[in-house]
């Protein structure tokens, strides 16, 4: 690991001077990800920025009956909270469901989602990688590529995003609340948040140097049978194969995101009028203009059954 300096600090504005006076700062909370990053070298920050001090853990009630998640709030908190369990019992199914409790107990709402992929060519420093040496080229287009995306993907990359929790939270409408170094403040719809990987997969996401994320605000419950289905390779400490978060209502209607299949959350509200037709003719909506590799095709198929299962599930 590579030196650096550090300091902590005690309000969002604070936190973004910070940013703004040190070139080559990042951001820490629970390090979950960010520390295994930079331990391999792939993440060498000059100064860290440590925000996990600045109140922003609390669990509140919004206006319009919804809730508001402060960005520090721990996984483990968060999947615990009766509210959460009672109206949003697919977002804490999905957190129970990731990593391990030990990493629960750490792990941050907001670096849940901005965790960096798993892509395994993206942590192997001697392979190629767009994302970790912009122009280098991808090695996982001709090479291991069984857990990558099917959908979103471009000729520069095709590694996928690695949340349980962002599945979930795209279900449920999440908008992302932050604050810039200038002090401006903005929502962003989650599924707005990640930058399509084109030319510069790099850049993955739409937040400016310094911007915060403060907080994640859900709608008001919709109600109907929330159900989150992970398909790994073992029943614990795994990666989604893929993952299915949905909301089903007695009529059949719903929603439906997907993990494990592109570079965010894929969620096709277009498609979810076709849910009550039954899972086939959703997913072929939903993935619409896939494009699997030869190793990851199996991933279509197993998408359609899975969601069938999910189906039969909400039915009783």
């Amino acid at each position: 690991m590579r030196s650096f300096t550090y300091e902590r600090v005690d309000s969002v504005a604070e936190a973004t001077a910070a940013f703004s006076r040190t070139r080559g700062a990042r951001f820490i909370a629970g390090g979950t990800n960010l520390l295994d990053l930079m331990k391999l070298e792939i993440e060498t920050p000059a100064h860290l920025i440590d925000v996990s001090r600045l109140g922003l853990n609390k669990i509140e009630p919004t206006s319009d009956g919804g809730l508001r998640i402060g960005a520090m709030v721990r996984n483990t908190d968060l999947a615990t909270d009766p509210r959460v369990r009672k109206d949003y019992a697919l977002l804490s199914r999905a957190l129970v469901a990731g990593a391990s409790g030990q990493l629960r107990n750490k792990a941050t709402t907001a670096g849940n989602l901005l965790q960096r992929t798993r892509c395994p060519y993206f942590y192997d420093t001697n392979q190629p990688c767009n994302k970790r040496r912009p122009g280098s080229g991808c090695a996982a287009l001709d090479g291991f590529s069984r857990l990558h995306a099917v959908v979103g993907a471009s000729e520069a990359c095709i590694a996928t995003h690695p949340s349980d929790m962002a599945v979930a939270m795209r279900a449920l409408d999440a908008v992302v609340e932050t604050v810039d170094p200038a002090g401006k403040a903005r929502s962003i719809p989650l599924d707005g948040l990640y930058r399509a990987p084109g030319d510069t997969p790099h850049l993955e996401t739409v937040l400016a140097p310094g911007e915060l994320i403060t907080a994640v605000t859900l709608p008001k419950p919709v109600g109907g049978t929330h159900i989150y289905h992970k398909v790994r390779d073992r029943a614990s400490y795994a990666f989604a194969l893929i993952s299915v978060g949905a909301i089903v209502q007695p009529d059949g209607s719903g929603r439906v995101a997907v993990g494990g299949v592109g570079y965010k959350p894929w969620r096709v509200e277009s498609a979810e009028s076709a849910l009550p037709r039954g899972a086939k003719t959703f997913t072929a909506g939903l993935l619409a203009g896939a494009k699997p590799t030869r190793e990851n095709a199996y991933k279509l198929p197993l998408v359609e059954r899975t969601i069938q299962s999910v189906l039969i599930q909400a039915k009783g």
